[in-house]
């Protein structure tokens, strides 16, 4: 059998794209550590952009609570995207399933700005009739929440729609009720689609500026706010060693996660070769 390896041309199309992708990340990285505050002059290693980084409270408190909205918004996300994914895959035809669909869909093709001019208008209106609720971190995580779920159900549904079914129907066939073989034998299979649709929705609730720019108040102001209206007066030397940790950290989880979705499948493997 003769191994065919990459073509000059591909191989050159493959190396430019990752220093197209790459490279700027990797200045950003460099110039974090730059003693100067021009983005444009090296003089010298530092690591006082860092020190300074740790004692900018705006920042921290900001950080932390993109950290907290992100993560109520994700899990709330994949309550949501679980419970449409399985009425989707599981429930077949019924009255009103192809308007359900186009909901789903609806928030994955809708551009950022109508999504939050109108959560602005009903939030607005909301609270003009109930006095509730006031626009800050509640706001945040509800308009999170309503187009993050939308990712997490067609992630989840990809996985559940080509899950080998037989697992479940022998669990019924045991005994079973549909409550204990959903959560024992249906929820562990897809148990690596959850964490990368958990994964999928921190990331972009985290990330998110267009949307949460228009639901929320003086009293939450997120990360990516504070980043966008520094970098508005100019490139920070601090925002470089920020976004340097926040690239460390992502990189982190992405290890983690795909060691641990490497594993699970290596399990779901000796299971099916079990049961075969």
């Amino acid at each position: 059998m003769i191994k065919q390896g990459l073509s000059p041309f591909v191989a050159t199309c493959m190396v430019l794209g990752f220093i197209f992708l790459y490279a700027p990340i990797l200045l950003m990285i460099l110039y974090s550590f730059n003693e100067s505050r021009l983005v444009t002059v090296w003089a010298g290693f530092s690591i006082k952009w860092y020190v300074s980084l740790f004692s900018n409270t705006q920042v921290l408190s900001a950080a932390w609570l993109s950290i907290e909205i992100a993560f109520i918004t994700a899990t709330l996300s994949i309550i949501l995207g679980t419970m449409a994914a399985v009425v989707l895959v599981r429930f077949g035809k019924f009255r009103g399933r192809t308007a359900f669909t186009g909901m789903i869909a609806a928030p994955l093709v809708m551009p950022d700005v109508i999504q939050g001019l109108s959560l602005l208008l009903l939030f607005v209106l909301i609270q003009q009739l109930f006095g509730w609720p006031g626009r800050g971190a509640l706001t945040i995580i509800i308009a999170n929440t309503s187009f993050c779920a939308s990712y997490a159900a067609v992630v989840i549904q990809s996985r559940l729609a080509s899950m080998d079914r037989s697992f479940e129907e022998a669990a019924l066939d045991l005994g079973a009720s549909p409550r204990q073989t959903f959560f024992s034998i249906t929820l562990p299979l897809i148990r690596p689609s959850l964490i990368a649709g958990w994964l999928l929705s921190f990331i972009l609730a985290f990330d998110n500026l267009v949307i949460v720019s228009f639901v929320t108040g003086p009293s939450a102001t997120t990360l990516p706010m504070v980043i966008f209206s520094k970098v508005r007066l100019g490139v920070s030397p601090d925002i470089n060693a920020l976004a340097t940790i926040i690239i460390v950290l992502v990189s982190i989880g992405v290890v983690v996660a795909g060691l641990v979705l490497q594993r699970q499948a290596a399990d779901r493997l000796k299971m099916q070769a079990v049961a075969g």
